[in-house]
C-alpha cells in the first residue's frame, strides 16, 4: 500500500508541476510570494474550545491532506522553487502542510492565523501581514505563506480551496500582484 500511495503522490506531483510551471512563471524570483491555503482537512473551522497549542483539538489534516501537501512541495520544487523562506499559520493543519512542502525550516507566524472564529480580527491580522510582507523587502528569498481561506480572501479578494494558492509579486510599499493561481492537485 505504501508503494501505491508513494506512486500515487508522485503523480500527483507531476502533473501540478506542468499546472504550476505553465501557470505561475518562475517561482525563484525575489520579491515572489506563495500563498497557499493548508492542505485537506476535512471539516469546517475548529471544534468549540479548541486550543492551539494542542493538535489533538483541532481540524488536521487527514492522510489525503498529507498527500496532497507532499505532492504540492514536490510540484514547487520541480518548478524552481528551492531556496525559500517558509512561514505558516501557527495552527496544527497549515504547520503540518508548511512542513511537508519540504521547502525548507518553518517559521510561525501569527498574521497567518485564522480569524474565521472571529471575523472582528480580518482587518487587523490582514494588516499585519501586509506590514510583514512590506518589511521583508523584495531582495530577498521567495516566501512560502501557508495559511486559511480566509486570510488569503481577505488578502486578495477571492478564496481558495484546501491546497490551492496563489503567486504573488511584492512590490515597492508592500503592494501586492497576483501573478498566477496553483490549482490543488487531486487527491
Amino acid at each position: 500500500m505504501l508503494a501505491r500511495r508513494s506512486f500515487f503522490a508522485l503523480a500527483l506531483a507531476l502533473a501540478a508541476h506542468r499546472d504550476v510551471g505553465a501557470a505561475s512563471g518562475r517561482l525563484d524570483q525575489p520579491g515572489t510570494v506563495v500563498a497557499l491555503r493548508h492542505a485537506l482537512a476535512p471539516g469546517v473551522g475548529d471544534p468549540s474550545g479548541f486550543v492551539l497549542e494542542d493538535c489533538a483539538t483541532q481540524r488536521t489534516l487527514d492522510a489525503r491532506g498529507r498527500d496532497q501537501a507532499g505532492a504540492i512541495g514536490a510540484a514547487l520544487r520541480a518548478s524552481g522553487l528551492g531556496d525559500a523562506a517558509v512561514y505558516s499559520s501557527r495552527w496544527c493543519r497549515c504547520l503540518e502542510t508548511a512542513r511537508l512542502l519540504a521547502l525548507g525550516p518553518v517559521t510561525p507566524l501569527a498574521a497567518l492565523d485564522s480569524f474565521f472564529g472571529e471575523p472582528g480580527e480580518r482587518e487587523a491580522r490582514t494588516l499585519a501581514l501586509r506590514d510583514f510582507l512590506a518589511e521583508a523587502g523584495t531582495d530577498g528569498p521567495p516566501l512560502v505563506l501557508v495559511t486559511h481561506q480566509v486570510n488569503i480572501s481577505a488578502l486578495i479578494g477571492r478564496g481558495t480551496r484546501s491546497g490551492e494558492g496563489v503567486v504573488l509579486d511584492r512590490g515597492p510599499g508592500g503592494t501586492l500582484t497576483e501573478r498566477a493561481s496553483l490549482p490543488a492537485p487531486p487527491i
